[in-house]
């Protein structure tokens, strides 16, 4: 198959050129070219920027493809743009994400008739609105997209290995902290329950969406196996050959007031607990993860090492965002202890 991949050096990309590459499709990745990183030498590399629309779309008639895997359609307009750049494509593979959900959710496990948050700017809400856009145009025309929905997908590439904790997405100062046995902070009581799935696994997804993905629906790509917090962390420390770690539970109301600009993950996604029902995806695209957190984790930070991407631990707020809660809670029970 003719698989046109947009994007194709993120995390989850990456793994799909493997894939598709090792099932013998041919690849062409779209992209900018920013990125170094190393690809198949069977791809074909176009550049072009996904987000110059009008250039984008003449770019797209040109190339023709059989299939698509969109992973840069964050906006509605990309959407709108996607629907006029691919009349005739076969199947059409949009990434959308977890965090299109509204929170805090109904019930759990989550399943994909979830709500979905109402359209707006932030992540999440544009991701929400573009798969309203993709799935009018699904029953109006016939447009022959497949919204996959990941959840917090991390491994060796991209951005910092894609890896986040309480104090932040994409931070990698918590490793050297977990290594030597310093403070780590950890939101509210540590119980809520996180979900990450090693990028190979999630890309499985999306390669097998192409031939056994259904038109118009949606598909959770999101592991079962949910940690709370604490051991989260703890398997993380274990899994690197770490002390076992000092944990202090900060509310997160504390936290987001105090560092907001790197909070919108934990306000968004890591305050709620997260657990997913992915039988939708494990029954029609054979999804079944099989890479566990503490051997994810373990090959994420050996490719970060490589890399030198591990921030040293004083980078972090973690030690002054202690020393002011403690001073908060210890100014504040004085007002109840004589």
């Amino acid at each position: 198959m003719d698989v046109l991949v947009i994007g194709g050096t993120g995390i989850i990309s990456t793994g799909i050129t493997e894939q598709l590459v090792d099932a013998d499709h041919d690849v062409t990745l779209y992209n900018r070219g920013k990125t170094d990183v190393a690809v198949p030498s069977k791809v074909e590399l176009v550049r072009g920027d996904r987000e110059a629309l009008d250039q984008f779309e003449l770019d797209m008639e040109a190339l023709a493809p059989t299939a698509v895997v969109d992973m840069r359609c964050f906006t509605p307009a990309e959407a709108r743009s996607a629907i006029r750049a691919f009349p005739e494509v076969e199947r059409y593979v949009f990434c959308s994400t977890v965090a299109a959900y509204d929170h805090p959710v109904d019930s759990y496990p989550i399943t994909e008739t979830a709500e979905r948050k109402r359209a707006g700017e932030n992540y999440g809400e544009a991701k929400a609105e573009c798969e309203r856009i993709f799935d009018r145009a699904h029953e109006e025309t016939g447009f022959p997209v497949v919204t996959l929905r990941p959840g917090h997908t991390y491994g060796e590439g991209g951005n910092r290995g894609g890896l986040c904790y309480s104090l932040g997405w994409e931070q990698t100062a918590f490793i050297d902290r977990l290594r030597r046995g310093l403070p780590i902070v950890v939101h509210d009581s540590g119980t809520s329950l996180w979900a990450s799935c090693h990028r190979d696994d999630v890309a499985a997804a999306f390669v097998a969406a192409l031939d056994n993905g259904e038109t118009g629906e949606h598909y959770q790509v999101a592991t079962e196996t949910s940690h709370a917090w604490d051991n989260y962390l703890r398997r993380a420390a274990r899994a690197i050959d770490a002390p076992e770690p000092e944990l202090v539970h900060v509310p997160t109301e504390f936290i987001a007031a105090a560092l907001p600009d790197q909070s919108e993950l934990l306000t968004r996604d890591l305050k709620y607990s997260l657990a997913y029902d992915s039988s939708k995806a494990r029954e029609a695209l054979g999804f079944q993860p099989e890479i566990s957190w503490a051997d994810g984790f373990r090959r994420t930070v050996s490719w970060l090492d490589e890399q030198d991407e591990i921030d040293p631990a004083e980078s972090s707020h973690d030690d002054e965002l202690i020393v002011a809660w403690e001073q908060a809670l210890e100014t504040g029970l004085s007002a109840f202890i004589e």
